[in-house]
């Protein structure tokens, strides 16, 4: 008997594709495999990559939780100061904390000869994240602030084009009081680096300085900055770790993840997750569906032989065995081609960027792609899973075939 079912299922496999008439099918069906698998495989690596892209540059412009006192919140000017010494700043020994930095935020005007623009001064300090920030540097240097207060600043490559700015040029930024009575307070300052980070929302904003300027304008001590900028470990973290700060935090004093704080930009991002979902669905269903047609056209093909293993004393569920055993070595097959396609164009776009996109509207100028082995390891078992379920409800047509009737001759 098992001889028998042995031998049949090697005739099954063999030659597939020659002088049968499931020949078309099964490529058909394997080909449905290989183009699910690399769209779900560019799908989720894209979605993933997408969103890790967007969180890391928000993340080096405001780290991912910012702490401030509850009135700076509506506002893009930091009102309200904090002082510097701070538990969680002093004695920064969490394992999850990679780097607290003390900033502080003014919006003003820039004016020039023939226009201005409206603008925010991010003043930072000696303990600013330099690494983070440095990858987004196009011209120039970042500014090094020590006791001196320095007029040198990085300005945005938007600004720069927008204001007809170049690099080592000055120009004079007004900032004004709370009281709209007041005289404002204006400054000159030197472009030693202009950066673009294809957040076209940030870039046209921002530009950073000395936070001693802020300091002086605000009329605080040294000892009092506007907000604290903290980046951990993990992103999925930022939760649990907001929390705790907010728990160890004096109470006048609001712990904000970036996720909130941009609430409109990641309620986007996570739709991407929803995207991926659905197409992994679809292709599943449609590589499962094409399987369960070929295992169908396979069995009304392999009638007679099906009816001479009942004959030879073969039982439904080794006959159903064979064919299910069939239906995964072909899907196996199409896992395999689609896994080296699906790498091979990730790779060639992480190396190329062939793939391009509108910074404007994605902030990245290339599709990003994340390549996860654990992710693609679940991918396959789960692909591989599900189809085998499907293929299992087809293969009871098996048990009503009749080895009197497949046998009989036309």
């Amino acid at each position: 008997m098992r001889f028998e079912s042995i031998m049949a299922s090697r005739f099954i496999r063999s030659n597939p594709y020659k002088n049968t008439i499931s020949a078309p099918i099964i490529k058909i069906s394997i080909l449905s495999i290989v183009l699910g698998l690399v769209m779900m495989l560019i799908t989720i690596s894209s979605g993933v990559g997408l969103q890790k892209t967007i969180q890391n540059k928000i993340s080096s412009f405001f780290g991912h939780i910012s702490i401030s006192n509850f009135q700076n919140n509506s506002s893009q000017s930091s009102l309200q100061p904090i002082l510097i010494d701070q538990d969680f700043y002093r004695n920064q020994n969490n394992k999850d904390i990679t780097h607290i930095q003390a900033v502080a935020y003014k919006s003003g005007l820039i004016v020039t000869k023939t226009t201005f623009e409206g603008v925010i001064f991010k003043g930072i300090g000696s303990d600013y994240n330099y690494d983070i920030f440095y990858p987004y540097l196009i011209e120039g240097e970042i500014p090094l602030y020590n006791d001196e207060v320095s007029n040198e600043v990085i300005i945005s490559q938007f600004l720069s084009e927008r204001l007809s700015i170049k690099l080592y040029d000055k120009f004079k930024a007004t900032f004004f009081k709370d009281n709209s009575f007041s005289i404002p307070n204006e400054r000159v300052f030197k472009v030693v680096g202009i950066y673009n980070s294809g957040l076209i929302e940030f870039d046209q904003l921002y530009f950073l300085g000395d936070i001693k300027h802020i300091q002086r304008m605000n009329k605080w001590s040294e000892n009092q900055v506007g907000n604290f900028e903290i980046f951990i470990n993990e992103f999925d973290k930022i939760d649990y770790v907001s929390d705790n700060l907010y728990i160890n935090t004096p109470s006048e004093l609001d712990v904000q993840p970036i996720s909130q704080k941009f609430l409109d930009i990641f309620n986007w991002i996570a739709l991407f997750d929803m995207n991926i979902l659905v197409i992994i669905i679809i292709m599943t269903l449609v590589g499962g569906i094409n399987m369960i047609t070929a295992l169908l056209v396979t069995i009304l093909e392999k009638t007679q032989i099906i009816g001479v293993l009942k004959v030879l004393g073969a039982s439904n569920r080794s006959i159903r065995y064979i064919f299910i055993s069939n239906g995964i070595y072909l899907i196996s097959i199409g896992l395999f081609i689609g896994n080296i396609v699906g790498l091979g164009l990730i790779f060639f776009q992480k190396i190329t960027g062939f793939l391009k996109l509108d910074s404007q509207t994605y902030y990245v100028s290339e599709v990003p792609l994340d390549v996860n082995i654990f992710s693609i390891i679940i991918l396959n078992l789960g692909v591989l899973f599900f189809c085998l379920i499907m293929l299992i409800i087809p293969s009871f047509i098996i048990t009503r075939i009749s080895p009197t009737e497949s046998l009989k001759i036309k």
